[in-house]
């Protein structure tokens, strides 16, 4: 194998930056996604594993010898071909595996004194990882940086014996799984690692890979899984004492609680219960208080299930259980009485019920935990116990409770981390019923009831404070680039406000346009403060951003609001609600004044046509974008054909009717079957976003980065884009694009109503009938655009599409 060109990562006074070069030792699971991911940020991986000792019989049937470099890489080699298999996708697009080279411990380990870092990510046994790094110090250069991924093993333990100068650069870095969604990073030095290092490499690890870091101690299993294990262990002891079974339980302990819908035993499904039970067995070994071994001892249960293979989704069955009957898959739960598997069944009780209609998470929490009925006092036990464990663990884990949280919620996906939980239901109120049932209360929280405090933040509008042992309350520290509208709100920097949407100053003379619609979707409210923030732009301010810090950008126009005027025929309104959209795009694409659109996540149908009239798009690494309006029986309403023509056709001589033809097909493709990109890199693909726009890899800067990019183009000189006649490829490309959506038809994969909006949306795509070539004003394929959008909203068959995806969440196929 190739040896990989350094780096030169800290050396000759280079900054932690400039890592270009890594290399994952460990090409399992976790190793290959590793490596996936930092090819994700453009840094070139070599990947390693050990060499095989034997051969396959496909390797034996092609005749090949233990001595063959194809044999030798094999797996490193699988490792790379499974991130192409793996759902969800490691890889933002499969190109960046292109950054991944393979190879093996023993031919290619020269390769690590060439590269930035090293990163091992080899089995969970401590004296391999010991034998491995001696191996590593061999051929390893002052100024590399090593460290491993281990999820719980001694940072310590793995290089005694080591050099002061290799320690000094060694440290954990514990990626969480799968590493592209997973936001936490836990980076654990020893007291060897030089703090220059560690600094840096958090830097490194925000900016450049897109993690939220905590700093945590060489204590078993770090900070999140140490706590996560601990609520998941005592989940199923408590379960077990309740006489329920997994699926009650998981109806309490998942968006009821904040946490994710997985919940507890779902989400113990999909870790794998012989994982759980590796990392339960690590801390029950490492810790010496009685009541904590206890705590991690595995029930009787989870080892027989482990010892059948009952490991959960990697193995088919664990707590749940997929099987196929007479009316289609179904899934089975576990009785844990039985051990058997039986239908399953939601716990039912009214403090769910009240919880649902709370207005925030902090509501919904106290309702549900201090609600006298089984569901209640199951939240309440759950919650009651992990956060005392979580307080007594200070200062054990971490030096301040911001890391605890942090990790919960970065890590588990929780909404709230266990100490802003405890604010949330009140610290006095909580503490009080704990003493009561015979709890200790931990130091950190006398002091802080001792201190005459009532939570364990202090929030104003311009900072957050937090509670550290000692009694006394400290800044917390935010990251420069991470701007929080929600503060910016705090701080009355809202500009003009209606029900659907905010203008913030977010500085510098720039605006943010923020939706805060129910789930962001598009209506009349939005398109008047878009309206307004044109207007504000001309006379005041330099430049916009649009975006927000919801769960997802924006999943489009307000369906529901669409199909109530076209149940009731109301043409005329609906005509001018998607005349007005279009306009008011419109005016966004030539205000003299620079727009950058920010979204992330789910960004679909009119969050796309909001993003695509900008000047340009900075977009989350994260970002979903689709125009899908195709499958509740519509075509794009707000300009998105348009659009995405124009995108498309940019730079392409008009006249060219061979290039033309090709490019309005993709267009076509691209609308008709409602293609999403599982990333912003592979939104490229379909041009939803250009080679010039911007990726954020850490969602926490992309509403900075959106400003600075705003703030570039105005210093560049900005100006307005002006308006060009578009070339159609008219009638003849009309029936072009209408044959191939016939052949559809014909072979069965799409239905006769498929065809029918194909069929208006070839006709808008095309330009209609006009001679091929034939150059066109935005307005004329607006005005088509419009028609077709109508005519479809009145079809019976579009509306029954509506229906079904507002009621149901699917598209329906009719």
């Amino acid at each position: 194998m190739k040896s990989p060109p350094s780096g030169g990562f800290l050396r000759g006074g280079t900054s932690l930056a400039e890592i270009k070069r890594a290399a994952v030792i460990g090409a399992g699971v976790m190793g290959a996604a590793i490596a996936g991911h930092l090819a994700n940020a453009g840094i070139r991986t070599t990947l390693l594993d050990i060499v095989p000792k034997e051969l396959t019989d496909k390797e034996k049937a092609k005749g090949l010898t233990l001595e063959e470099k194809s044999v030798r890489n094999r797996l490193s080699r699988m490792g790379k071909e499974r991130l192409f298999k793996e759902k969800p996708a490691p890889l933002f697009h499969k190109k960046m595996a292109e950054k991944i080279e393979v190879g093996n411990l023993e031919d290619d380990l020269h390769c690590l004194s060439e590269v930035d870092w090293v990163i091992e990510a080899v089995v969970e046994n401590l004296n391999i990882k010991q034998d491995l790094f001696t191996r590593i110090e061999q051929v390893w250069k002052p100024g590399i940086i090593v460290s491993s991924n281990t999820s719980g093993i001694s940072i310590r333990e793995m290089v005694e014996g080591r050099s002061e100068a290799f320690r000094s650069h060694f440290l954990g870095t514990h990626f969480f799984n799968p590493p592209r969604y997973m936001k936490l990073l836990e980076i654990i030095p020893t007291k060897d690692t030089d703090r220059q290092i560690v600094s840096k490499m958090k830097a490194f690890a925000e900016e450049t890979l897109g993690k939220g870091v905590v700093d945590a101690k060489d204590t078993p299993n770090f900070i999140a899984n140490r706590i996560g294990v601990y609520g998941l262990a005592i989940t199923f002891q408590k379960m077990l004492e309740e006489n329920l079974g997994p699926d009650e339980v998981d109806t309490v302990t998942g968006r009821a609680m904040g946490r994710p819908k997985s919940a507890t035993f779902r989400t113990l499904d999909l870790v794998g219960l012989d994982t759980f039970v590796h990392v339960s067995d690590n801390v029950r070994e490492n810790v010496q208080d009685p009541e904590e071994k206890k705590a991690f001892e595995v029930p009787e249960l989870l080892q027989e299930m482990v010892e059948k293979g009952w490991i959960g989704a990697k193995s088919g069955q664990g707590f749940f259980k997929k099987v196929k009957g007479e009316k289609g898959s179904e899934i089975l739960a576990l009785d844990p009485k039985t051990r058997e598997y039986r239908p399953r069944k939601k716990l039912k009780a009214p403090s769910l019920e009240m919880s649902k209609r709370a207005k925030t998470q902090k509501e919904q929490f106290r309702s549900l935990v201090y609600a006298d009925d089984t569901a209640g006092r199951l939240a309440w036990y759950i919650t009651k116990k992990v956060l005392l464990y979580s307080a007594a663990r200070i200062p054990e884990i971490a030096d301040d409770i911001v890391s605890v949280d942090r990790a919960m919620r970065w890590g588990f996906n929780w909404d709230l981390g266990p100490f802003e939980v405890w604010d949330a239901i009140g610290v006095e109120k909580s503490v009080a019923r704990m003493r009561e049932e015979g709890e200790t209360i931990p130091p950190l929280v006398e002091e802080l009831l001792a201190s005459g405090a009532k939570s364990f933040y202090e929030r104003t509008p311009e900072t957050t404070s937090v509670f550290h042992l000692g009694g006394s309350f400290r800044k917390v520290e935010e990251h420069p680039k991470a701007i929080s509208l929600a503060r910016l709100k705090e701080q009355n920097r809202v500009i003009k406000s209606n029900r659907g949407a905010s203008l913030i100053d977010i500085g510098d003379d720039v605006l943010c346009l923020e939706f805060h619609s129910p789930k962001n979707a598009i209506a009349a409210d939005i398109i008047q403060m878009i309206g307004t923030a044109v207007k504000e732009l001309n006379t005041h301010y330099r430049g916009l951003v649009i975006g927000n810090q919801g769960s997802n950008f924006c999943i489009g126009a307000n369906l529901m609001l669409i199909l109530m005027e076209a149940q009731d025929q109301n043409w005329p309104e609906l005509d001018l609600m998607v005349r007005q959209f279009q306009q008011t795009m419109g005016s966004l694409r030539y205000v003299d004044k620079p727009v950058v659109a920010a979204p992330f996540g789910m960004t679909l149908g009119g969050g796309v046509e909001v993003a695509l009239p900008a000047d340009r798009i900075q977009a989350s690494a994260e970002t979903y974008m689709g125009l899908v309006e195709t499958g509740v029986g519509l075509i794009p309403g707000g300009g998105g054909n348009k659009e995405l023509l124009l995108r498309w056709m940019d730079g392409v001589d008009p006249k060219d009717r061979l290039v033309l033809q090709p490019l309005v097909n993709h267009v076509f493709e691209t609308i008709a079957m409602a293609k999403v990109s599982t990333s912003a890199m592979e939104a490229r693909d379909y041009k939803f976003l250009r080679e010039s726009d911007g990726i954020s890899m850490n969602g926490d800067h992309l509403i900075f980065e959106a400003k600075q990019a705003v703030l570039a183009m105005d210093q560049s000189g900005y100006r307005a884009p002006e308006r060009k006649k578009i070339p159609v490829v008219g009638e003849t490309g009309y029936n072009t694009l209408r044959l191939g959506a016939y052949e559809m038809l014909q072979s069965g994969y799409i239905s006769q109503h498929d065809y029918k909006i194909a069929s208006k949306l070839a006709y808008v795509l095309a330009g209609g009938n006009l001679p091929e070539g034939t150059l066109v004003d935005e307005q004329y394929l607006l005005d088509i655009e419009r028609e077709a959008f109508l005519s479809l909203a009145g079809e019976p068959k579009s509306q029954q599409r509506m229906q079904h995806m507002l009621t149901k969440n699917k598209p329906l196929r009719n």
